[in-house]
């Protein structure tokens, strides 16, 4: 028994985007419309698609039917703030709970100890912040680049004509542009 070309192929609806906020609306409604995020792909950053495919790229319209594309998982903006809060807090407590110990165990006053944790967690809470802001920039500054190029590329794993029908709906709903359906071979 033979295969057909087919059996050999993902179908997936892309599109290209020209703001976050259209790409962010377009996905939210692909979430709620029964699509996984696991089904749900970006560009991954310029620097890690023009090392995997050995060349640069002027417009992401060029990329959007290329299956060596290098893709990114999407991660929701609310996500991203989680991840913020979390790079802030971490330090900010550990530094805190370790002067904490460090005054107490020397037999520090109640006072040395208040101002102790003061101080060592708004220098830890600093030091989050930092981390915390390099993690938002380097997002935006993806975004920017693939701005600069064209829009944002997305793609969203189909498996079948109805799926195929709601997500170019949704994606044209949402003003994406060049809305196709294409076949990528499986890796």
């Amino acid at each position: 028994m033979t295969s057909t070309p087919d059996a050999f192929h993902i179908r997936e609806a892309v599109a290209y985007f020209d703001a976050s906020k259209e790409l962010e609306e377009a996905i939210d409604e692909l979430l709620s419309s029964g699509f996984d995020r696991a089904e749900i792909s970006l560009l991954a950053t310029e620097k890690t698609v023009e090392e995997q495919l050995d060349h640069r790229y002027h417009k992401v319209a060029e990329l959007e039917d290329d299956p060596a594309v290098p893709r990114a998982i999407y991660i929701p903006k609310e996500s991203i703030g989680d991840a913020q809060g979390a790079l802030i807090a971490t330090p900010l407590y550990i530094a805190a709970a370790t002067a904490i110990g460090a005054i107490v165990a020397s037999g520090g006053s109640l006072l040395a100890v208040i101002v102790g944790a003061a101080v060592a967690g708004g220098a830890g809470g600093a030091l989050g912040a930092g981390l915390a802001k390099l993690v938002g920039d380097r997002h935006a500054e993806n975004l920017q680049n693939q701005l600069e190029h064209g829009g944002l590329l997305l793609w969203v794993r189909t498996w079948d004509s109805g799926d195929e029908q709601r997500a170019v709906d949704i994606l044209t709903k949402h003003s994406g542009h060049d809305v196709h359906v294409h076949g990528a071979p499986q890796n």
